[in-house]
């Protein structure tokens, strides 16, 4: 369990199923009224998918000594704002996306390894206020969490850790359905896929693919 590891091409596949995922989960939801339960059901386990995909390269040794939580947080919040105007359109003004969301796991990461009562009093600040306005609100905050803990120190208790946090989508969910995220990621880890990294392709297709999306859809 300690030694559990994953390459960059798997989280790059990983990254692929989740906006192959997300894609059909917002087709079903603002195009077809929620009227496919399996596409429903697979559109559980994106938010999994994405907040490991960045946990994990947010976990790598130095990664904050080298800005890396700086610079994700500064992507995020362009691209969140870019997207807002058709979020809006199909959603509402709250909660707010979820790159919003993954800004914030960030942000909290960020905080958890600066060290001291001061960051880590700032980042329980962070999880319980940002946690009331992001998209699947605390739950996705701590599934976050949950993938980055493990993956800086994989052991059967972070494991479990995480899984318990998985479960916590389940208020919002209606299922269980993100819980099979995990053995895809666990399965991901233990094949090489080669695969490049494409680093923007995450950020301009959540924005792009939402406004096409709103084309169609009248406002809420």
């Amino acid at each position: 369990m300690s030694d559990w590891s994953i390459s960059n091409g798997s989280l790059e596949a990983l990254k692929w199923v989740g906006l192959l995922l997300m894609t059909g989960d917002h087709v079903n939801k603002y195009m077809l009224h929620e009227s496919s339960p399996t596409l429903y059901a697979l559109g559980r386990m994106v938010m999994p998918l994405f907040g490991f995909v960045l946990m994990a390269h947010l976990a790598r040794p130095g990664a904050r000594e080298r800005g890396v939580h700086l610079r994700v947080m500064g992507r995020l919040a362009i691209f969140a704002l870019l997207a807002t105007p058709a979020f809006v359109h199909l959603v509402g003004w709250w909660p707010l996306n979820i790159l919003a969301t993954l800004l914030l796991a960030t942000l909290i990461t960020w905080l958890l390894e600066q060290g001291g009562l001061a960051a880590r009093s700032l980042a329980a600040v962070a999880f319980l206020i940002g946690g009331a306005a992001v998209e699947f609100w605390w739950p996705a905050l701590l599934c976050c969490l949950g993938a980055w803990a493990f993956v800086r120190r994989p052991s059967v208790r972070r494991l479990l850790l995480w899984v318990l946090a998985t479960v916590s989508f389940f208020p919002i969910n209606g299922n269980f359905a993100a819980l099979a995220a995990l053995p895809l990621i666990w399965a991901a880890g233990k094949v090489e896929v080669p695969l490049p990294r494409h680093r923007w392709i995450f950020y301009v297709f959540y924005p792009a693919h939402l406004s096409l999306i709103a084309l169609w859809v009248p406002p809420m």
